[in-house]
Order: structure tokens, then C-alpha cells, then sequence
């Protein structure tokens, strides 16, 4: 397969994770819908970080600003500064084990969300409860499987 397979792979489930962002949920399940953006953005930052970075975090998050109608470039920020760290920290990222990946996702998404509930206190749109912190534990818990998916799909397909 040729490089630009490997592109459509990560755009596909780049798009997949904006679209998982958007899909209606019941009420009792809206404050933990887990971040698959910022998750999806974090694996292939440490899976390929000379093809993934700030750039795309940045675009990503500027077409989540756009679908959830949230203030223009909110995500943008949060997801820039997500692929900055996990540049930082992707050979440390790739060696933990499941269990350390995913209290190092808790951490990371949970700065993301502090970022952008940031905004939206600025914005006057924020609920005054630590509610906005649940993502972030949801999102730890799911990434075990989600790393395994991405990184089947990655082989599978040839992404390098």
C-alpha cells in the first residue's frame, strides 16, 4: 500500500471521531461522552509523530469548534497544545503499560478539559461543577480498546 492510503486511514478515523463527537446521546449520558477526538489525535501523535502534530490538531479542532457550534478555536487550542505535549512525551507514552497509558490519557484529556471549560467560563457557558472532568475518566477507561483498534487498523492498512 502506498503512503496515501495511510493518509486516508488516519483522516477516515479522524472524521470517525469528529462524528462520534456530535452523535445524539441519551441525557443521563451526555456529561461522560468520552473526548474520541483528542484520543484518536493522541494515538497517532505517539504512533506517528513525524506525520501527526500541531498542524492537524489544530485543523481537527477547528472543524470540532465548527460542528458543535462551539467559540471559534476553543478545541483548536485545547487539541494544539494535546499534540504539543504528546510530542513531548510520545517515546515515554509508548513504553507505559495500558494501565499507565491510561492514567496519562486521564491527565492529558483532563487538561483538555480544563482548557476548554476555561473558555467557556470566559464565554459565560460553563456549569460550576467538576461534571467536566468525567470525559476524561471515561476516555482513560476506553483507551485500552481504542489503542488496540487504531493500532490493528494501522497494521492492517500499512500506516507508517
Amino acid at each position: 500500500m502506498s503512503q496515501s492510503n495511510g493518509r486516508w486511514v488516519i483522516v477516515l478515523t479522524l472524521l470517525l471521531a469528529l462524528w462520534l463527537a456530535i452523535v445524539p446521546l441519551p441525557v443521563w449520558a451526555q456529561w461522560g461522552r468520552p473526548e474520541f477526538v483528542a484520543m484518536v489525535l493522541i494515538y497517532w501523535v505517539i504512533a506517528l509523530p513525524e506525520r501527526i502534530g500541531i498542524g492537524i490538531a489544530w485543523v481537527a479542532g477547528l472543524l470540532q469548534d465548527i460542528i458543535q457550534g462551539s467559540p471559534f478555536g476553543q478545541h483548536a487550542f485545547a487539541l494544539a497544545l494535546l499534540a504539543y505535549l504528546s510530542l513531548i512525551l510520545y517515546q515515554r507514552l509508548r513504553m507505559f503499560t495500558p494501565v499507565q497509558q491510561a492514567a496519562a490519557i486521564f491527565v492529558l484529556i483532563g487538561l483538555n478539559q480544563l482548557i476548554c471549560h476555561w473558555v467557556e467560563t470566559l464565554t459565560g457557558t460553563a456549569s460550576p461543577n467538576l461534571l467536566f472532568l468525567l470525559p476524561a475518566l471515561v476516555s482513560a477507561l476506553l483507551w485500552p480498546l481504542l489503542s488496540v483498534f487504531l493500532r490493528i487498523l494501522r497494521r492492517a492498512y500499512y500506516v507508517t
